[in-house]
């Protein structure tokens, strides 16, 4: 095995040198600190996205996109602090958050946020397992044991260093976009009524069900796992960060890299909202599901001219390729969790055997009580969403604590503003989630 696949994240995250802050243009610089973004957006495109996105159109048109919206906005203000905190402090927010708690603290919130990554490895297996079905026929029960596969591309990927991986990924997220687009294009929907389902309603609160819907797009948009990552991953360029200049340009750039890849990240989820409404929308059938959506592509009588077996085997590789990414980006956030909280440090592809192995086990078991079907494994995914907002408020009041801290940040701490609005909109998410399991169960 390389020397590569032996290091542990940090050891491999700081490799990329960038440009002097004297000499370059910024595109330059923009291309220098573009990736780690990237990374993080995918964990906005996992199948839990898919799963809300796909039934808010299916059910409610266009009417969610301002939901998606502000979602995305939310979570640009919060990737906008994990850039800062990891830039500044050169600290990921685990390592931030060990070093000022008790040790029992340490392992309690250890221990949530690892299972926090267990619910998010949790989706990527559904999806995997299902896109494995939907394009080749295999049982569901054989595509999740297939799934501990996944180990080699992790192994394959970080041959390449961390920078092809954001290549790698970047790659995926264009390929997954272009298929969106043109199955959006051929559906051809009304422009007028998706720029009005921008807009906000008060029915999205007063509405039972669009509400729970709206608490489901929430959940599964904004994410602990994406706030670690991105912590540590804004720490991966090398430069003199004892020089105001170029931490200024890094945490500039950073931000840049990030706003950039996760409106990529709307766009497509808005893609699959807009797909929902405009094939599924009062056709009196539940097209929430991946398979009743792939069947639905392939039906003239639900989709007209755009019904094709291109469609919706294109529709299937996308789901492929998410949850096969998916793996990468769970994998290093959970390596971020534990070195920071417990300081072990394992090779990556230990790492993600695993946690592949520790997430099969609620997996199988529920498979083999209920049943290997859609409608059980996308409960699973409804389930893990649950895990993940329990999970949010501890990873989201820490940072907004951390880096307001002027003993941390220095002049980089929040202003007043900053701090408000980051403890407001915490407590917004953490009481919308609350509200989210409740009706959940």
């Amino acid at each position: 095995m390389s020397d590569q696949q032996n290091k542990s994240l940090d050891e491999i995250n700081r490799s990329v040198k960038v440009p002097s802050v004297y000499e370059t243009s910024f595109l330059q610089k923009f291309l220098a600190y573009s990736g780690p973004g990237a990374l993080v957006a995918v964990g906005y495109m996992d199948p839990g996205n898919w799963l809300t996105s796909l039934a808010g159109g299916s059910q409610y048109r266009y009417e969610l996109l301002s939901v998606l919206l502000i979602s995305i906005l939310v979570a640009m203000f919060m990737q906008r602090l994990a850039i800062k905190l990891g830039v500044v402090s050169r600290l990921d927010l685990a390592q931030a958050i060990a070093e000022r708690v008790s040790r029992p603290v340490r392992y309690g919130l250890w221990l949530i946020n690892e299972l926090a990554m267990m619910a998010t490895d949790m989706t990527g297996v559904v999806g995997t397992s299902i896109a494995l079905n939907l394009l080749f026929g295999l049982p569901l029960a054989f595509g999740i044991f297939l799934t501990i596969l996944d180990v080699l591309i992790v192994l394959l990927f970080l041959r390449f260093g961390i920078r092809r991986i954001e290549f790698i990924v970047l790659a995926a997220i264009l390929a997954v976009g272009v298929i969106f687009g043109m199955e959006v294009f051929r559906a051809n929907p009304p422009i007028l009524k998706i720029c009005k389902g921008l807009l906000p309603t008060p029915s999205i609160i007063t509405n039972h069900g669009k509400l729970v819907m709206s608490l489901g797009i929430i959940g599964a948009t904004i994410m602990p796992h994406n706030v670690y990552l991105h912590s540590s991953l804004a720490q991966s360029r090398r430069y003199d960060y004892h020089d105001p200049r170029q931490v200024n340009e890094a945490l500039r750039f950073g931000n840049w890299d990030s706003n950039v890849h996760l409106v990529a990240a709307f766009l497509i989820n808005a893609l699959l909202l807009i797909l929902g409404g405009t094939l599924f929308f009062n056709q009196h059938t539940n097209f929430s599901a991946f398979q009743d959506v792939y069947n639905g592509l392939q039906s003239s009588t639900v989709v007209g001219n755009l019904a094709s077996s291109l469609m919706s085997t294109l529709f299937a590789f996308a789901l492929l390729i998410t949850g096969l990414i998916s793996s990468i980006t769970s994998t290093l956030a959970g390596q971020i969790v534990m070195e920071g909280y417990l300081h072990i440090r394992l090779p990556l592809w230990e790492r993600r055997l695993l946690t592949r192995f520790v997430t099969l086990i609620p997996i199988l078991m529920i498979g083999f009580i209920v049943g290997f079907n859609d409608q059980t494994f996308e409960n699973m995914i409804v389930f893990a969403q649950i895990a993940l907002s329990i999970a949010l408020p501890f990873t989201l009041f820490p940072m907004i604590a951390l880096t307001s801290s002027p003993d941390l940040m220095k002049k980089h701490a929040n202003n007043w503003t900053t701090t408000v609005i980051g403890y407001l909109l915490t407590a917004i998410i953490t009481v919308l989630n609350l509200q989210f399991i409740v009706v959940s169960f």
